[in-house]
């Protein structure tokens, strides 16, 4: 029996076909090669095409197909996981109004702002575990404050998972999950929010049934199948945020477990049972992938939205016709802190760990003599980690001390050298596991449509690949505390 997983990215969709008996991936395939467009009207703005996305997935399953690893009848059931906080909204005919504001566009910070105080921060953070910020809510407010016409005609609000499921299944569904990390979702009464339906004007018809992550979220259509070479029938039985997702993929469900992720976007994300919040909404609070009425799981996310987009702008514009493995091992030439260079990764919008600044990336210290482009690479990679050392320590002052962190080999995390930073920089070890989101989505689809009997069974032959430990954490302290001062001159 086999598990679909689609994982819908900023710069990609990746899909995997996953072994439900050995929960092993039979194949992967991504589409396109290049990294997808983010659309740019303004500073600040970033917006994708909701119809990109699923054209996207569509190329990147028949690319799995066409592999010949496996038999695409045999797929049991579909998971999708997705870039978060995106706005997608459709009409009456599930017709696309607008291109999606996803998750890195700043437009929103003032609005939600405004609705914060609006609401009374206490109640607001007591309510959400979070300030309505930038998330999906404040963009739709942008939307219904600036496109006027276009909010008229909304009929139903989703994120960017739905949206696919939709494409899929004709139905249209969402989750405390997914209501939660746009700020629609009230955890002290455990509803849709009416606090913020009031404050923005929002009607409650404009939102989806609501069902648990885990669940059929529809069944893909007779025409879609075909199209895909695939069973009618099969159940959507998971949609997750890329975030959750993750943790899930590297079996990250209890209290006190914790994930990372450096990709586009860097996270760390950790499982919490208790109502807690950051009075600065500096990190955020979301209903997990198994959060419930009866037991409570959220996930403590801090986003750094300019880590790996940081190091693709450096490897596009310096590093010429290099590939990562080459600019990884030139950056390995240069000894740690890169001779006094400097970088802050910030040039990805607004950075909530920052309240909300825009500060821009900054490469300082520059040495005309001294530097040249290893040492930009290796401070890139360095500023990454220093930046997660940053948000880990917000994050440990909420109460949250992780003695090891789980994390897939990919993205930035295939740099021995920004591994070694991370390590070394942050203090916590880091286990390295082979899933990726893709996988996570079919591991989930296995759970959702109850092919696996519990999330236990769903994990139970999981192990780490390699345990990577601090080995010389003073002299990458000395770095950050460096770096930190450099840090602090913008904000």
């Amino acid at each position: 029996m086999l598990l679909l997983g689609i994982d819908v990215g900023t710069s990609s969709i990746k899909v995997s076909v996953v072994d439900a008996a050995s929960r092993q991936a039979v194949a992967s395939a991504q589409y396109p090669d290049t990294e997808s467009e983010i659309k740019s009207l303004r500073s600040g703005w970033a917006e994708q095409s909701p119809a990109m996305w699923w054209e996207h997935v569509q190329r990147a399953i028949l690319k799995a197909n066409a592999l010949g690893a496996y038999n695409p009848h045999d797929i049991a059931a579909i998971g999708i996981a997705y870039q978060m906080h995106g706005l997608v909204v459709v009409d009456k005919q599930e017709r696309v109004l607008r291109d999606s504001i996803i998750w890195c566009d700043s437009r929103a910070v003032e609005i939600g702002n405004e609705a914060f105080l609006g609401l009374g921060p206490e109640h607001a953070l007591s309510h959400l575990l979070n300030s309505p910020g930038n998330f999906t809510a404040s963009k739709l407010a942008w939307v219904k404050q600036h496109e006027p016409e276009v909010f008229s005609k909304i009929d139903k609000v989703m994120l960017p998972g739905d949206y696919i499921a939709m494409c899929l299944t004709g139905e249209l569904t969402c989750s405390a999950s997914s209501l939660s990390e746009g700020i629609f979702w009230d955890f002290q009464r455990q509803e849709l929010s009416s606090d913020i339906l009031r404050q923005y004007g929002f009607s409650r018809d404009l939102f989806p049934r609501i069902l648990p992550v885990f669940a059929s979220h529809g069944q893909l259509r007779g025409s879609t199948a075909a199209l895909l070479g695939l069973k009618s029938g099969i159940p959507v039985s998971y949609k997750s945020g890329d975030q959750p997702n993750n943790a899930l993929s590297l079996n990250v469900l209890k209290p006190g477990e914790v994930a990372a992720t450096a990709g586009t976007s860097g996270v760390i994300y950790g499982i919490s049972d208790t109502l807690a919040y950051d009075k600065a909404s500096r990190v955020n609070t979301f209903a997990h992938v198994n959060y419930t009425k009866e037991d409570q799981r959220l996930g403590i996310l801090l986003c750094i939205n300019g880590t790996g987009i940081l190091n693709r702008w450096m490897r596009d514009n310096i590093g010429g016709a290099r590939s990562y493995a080459e600019v990884n091992s030139l950056a390995a030439t240069v000894a740690v802190g890169a001779e006094g260079l400097r970088v802050l990764p910030f040039g990805n919008g607004a950075e909530r760990m920052l309240n909300n600044k825009i500060i821009g990336a900054q490469i300082l210290n520059v040495d005309l003599n001294i530097h040249n482009t290893a040492h930009l690479f290796r401070a890139a990679q360095e500023g990454i980690a220093c930046s997660f050392r940053y948000g880990l320590d917000i994050i440990r002052q909420n109460g949250m001390n992780p003695s090891v962190i789980r994390v897939g080999r990919a993205n930035l995390f295939l740099s021995p050298l920004f591994t070694q930073a991370f390590v070394n920089t942050t203090g916590v070890p880091v286990e390295f596991y082979s899933n990726d989101g893709s996988v996570g989505a079919a591991i989930g689809a296995g759970i959702g449509a109850r092919i696996f009997s519990s999330e236990e069974e769903a994990f139970d032959n999981m192990k780490a690949q390699e345990l990577v430990e601090p080995t010389m954490a003073t002299q990458y302290d000395e770095l950050y505390q460096s770096w930190k001062s450099c840090l602090q001159k913008f904000l």
